[in-house]
């Protein structure tokens, strides 16, 4: 299963910027839309990987993973 997340972009100035809708604090920016699309990827990735750690941190003794299809 892919997962699929939606970003708000625009064009501010000189600029790009943009947010990721369904993980609060994915935010970057790029010189062009294309450099913003992939500075995004790159830090939902980080986000994504930072929150798995920190959910297997929390886990104590055995755990196990699970996929939840949306």
């Amino acid at each position: 299963m892919v997962a699929s997340h939606t970003a708000v972009i625009q064009q501010h100035g000189e600029w790009w910027i943009g947010w990721v809708e369904e993980v609060p604090g994915v935010n970057s920016q790029g010189h062009t839309r294309e450099e913003l699309l992939e500075n995004l990827r790159d830090a939902l990735e980080e986000a994504l990987e930072m929150n798995r750690a920190e959910a297997r941190a929390a886990a104590s003794g055995v755990f196990e993973e699970v996929s939840i299809p949306s």
